[in-house]
């Protein structure tokens, strides 16, 4: 495992609080260590021992470049491309993604009435009182409405059946230990 990447933050930079999923703001020239990088998002401790969450779009804080991740996956088709950039979107926690955390039930591409598709997502928390529950969802929107050929996404937290670590795929129970 490598150790963690020790940076300065840049300029003043939008973050999450984890796992209270509220904004915060991080100053200039604030010692950071960079924790996880997966994603495009950056999961950051501070010394004060804060951990927040730093979007793609204010990579450049910390002397990071923002990547395109619709770019990575053009070519394949549609469906495949949303089920792709689902596996983009991780918890700022723990280095696996949605899709093999077992949190995504549904998702379907459908097409709208008046033209263009919409992805209808059912997904879940690995926690109930998770603060970071409407931010993994706006991750998810975000991504999914970059797109080609897709309008609207709708991303719905649900808890139905709850989540237990059973619904996490082979390769997230090995990558976290649990076997």
């Amino acid at each position: 495992m490598p150790s963690p990447e020790h940076t300065v933050v840049l300029r003043e930079c939008r973050a999450i609080q984890i796992p209270e999923g509220t904004p915060a703001l991080l100053s200039p020239g604030t010692r950071v260590r960079i924790t996880q990088s997966l994603g495009g998002t950056y999961t950051v401790a501070t010394d004060r021992g804060y951990l927040l969450r730093i979007d793609s779009r204010d990579a450049d804080a910390i002397g990071k470049a923002a990547g395109d991740l619709v770019a990575g996956v053009a070519g394949s088709p549609l469906e495949d491309q949303v089920w792709a950039l689902l596996k983009t979107c991780y918890d700022p926690e723990i280095p696996i993604n949605v899709v093999d955390l077992g949190l995504i039930y549904n998702c379907e591409v459908v097409e709208r009435p008046a033209g263009g598709r919409r992805v209808e997502v059912k997904m879940t928390l690995t926690a109930p009182g998770c603060g970071m529950g409407p931010v993994l969802a706006q991750d998810v929107r975000d991504k999914l409405e970059r797109l080609p050929g897709i309008d609207e996404a709708d991303v719905e937290i649900v808890f139905d059946p709850q989540w237990n670590q059973n619904m996490m795929s082979e390769a997230a129970r090995l990558e976290l230990g649990l076997f």
